[in-house]
């Protein structure tokens, strides 16, 4: 195969940690920057200054526009990486059919909430990316353990081996280390999930509970993702790959955590928005809770976890009364 030139659409965490590792393997790598002033602060100073700033750049390898067009015009191989929150409205500044025979990696850890798809989803039903052209970036990994290299795993997921493969050599290197999925529902869903169970494992935090209580908590999540993906997509999976458990328990303990950080504050008394302020980043779970329960209204899937998480920010159940509920069903 030729060589397929590779953009990241996204500036904030994880497209900042992809550009990173991109970087260190291929000679010239596409990245979609919103702002025309963090364009020129990497320019001159070889850094993000809004996100895991310890990372430095070979700017000379980079090819930085905040113009998408350009970007997605000068790219085989396209890497989403904004929040899911916003992945509808930055594609939308495309025109139809500019996706037409790109290949198309999602690195979003949420739903497209206007739609309620994984992203996935959204891009094959309204921007015709074919099942075939899609692939998944998933963890277990945090962007910023990346940035300071240290040894990370990533599973690149796709229907299409050859391009799993090429992803996944794209990001190998001394402290990056890659497998390979088919699971290409599974393997977002379970993403999605994770950030849910972090939300409530900081509350958990917050709330004073220890890691008697979390060890638990995560061993009942798993199962409870299991159930998910399984009514969503059955296909014959192991839950307890890196994946999928492997994602779970690094998004539910690590300090690293937007989720559990966002969970916490909740925990300690925080109000949604004020959590929201004070963190100045995107906790994908805050969004991924509300998509969740909605798309389990017509699946009826046991989920305690991600309904007691719903009922604490959506319904504005106090924490503490039904952290102590759930306590009970845990059992």
């Amino acid at each position: 195969m030729a060589t397929q030139r590779i953009a990241v659409i996204g500036a904030g965490s994880w497209g900042t940690a992809l550009v990173k590792l991109l970087s260190g393997t291929q000679d010239q790598v596409g990245w979609w920057v919103r702002k025309e002033s963090t364009i020129a602060h990497i320019s001159k100073y070889g850094h993000n200054p809004d996100y895991i700033s310890a990372a430095q750049f070979d700017v000379d390898k980079l090819s930085m526009h905040h113009d998408l067009h350009a970007v997605v015009r000068n790219a085989d191989i396209l890497v989403v990486a904004v929040p899911s929150a916003f992945v509808k409205r930055t594609l939308e500044l495309l025109e139809p059919g500019e996706l037409a025979g790109k290949r198309v990696f999602s690195a979003v850890k949420g739903i497209v909430p206007e739609t309620n798809q994984i992203v996935g989803e959204y891009l094959f039903e309204h921007w015709g990316v074919k099942e075939n052209d899609f692939g998944v970036i998933c963890g277990p990994c945090h962007a910023e353990e990346v940035a300071m290299e240290r040894l990370s795993y990533l599973t690149i997921a796709s229907r299409d081996r050859v391009i799993s493969r090429l992803m996944g050599e794209a990001l190998s290197g001394r402290f990056l280390k890659t497998t390979l999925s088919d699971d290409i529902y599974g393997t977002e869903y379970a993403a999605i999930l994770k950030n849910v169970i972090a939300v409530c494992s900081g509350i958990s935090v917050g709330l004073g509970y220890g890691d008697n209580f979390r060890a638990v908590l995560v061993s009942r999540a798993i199962q409870e993702i299991e159930r998910f993906v399984a009514a969503v997509h059955p296909i014959d999976r192991d839950i307890n790959e890196p994946a999928y458990l492997g994602d779970l328990l690094v998004t539910a303990y690590s300090a690293f955590s937007r989720n559990r950080e966002f969970g916490n504050m909740v925990g300690k008394g925080y109000s949604v928005k004020a959590a929201q302020m004070e963190m100045n980043m995107v906790a994908e779970g805050y969004y991924a809770v509300k998509c969740v329960h909605e798309i389990n209204a017509k699946l009826n899937v046991h989920m305690p976890i991600c309904e007691a998480t719903y009922r604490m920010l959506y319904e504005k159940m106090a924490p503490v009364i039904e952290m102590r509920l759930l306590s009970e069903k845990l059992a």
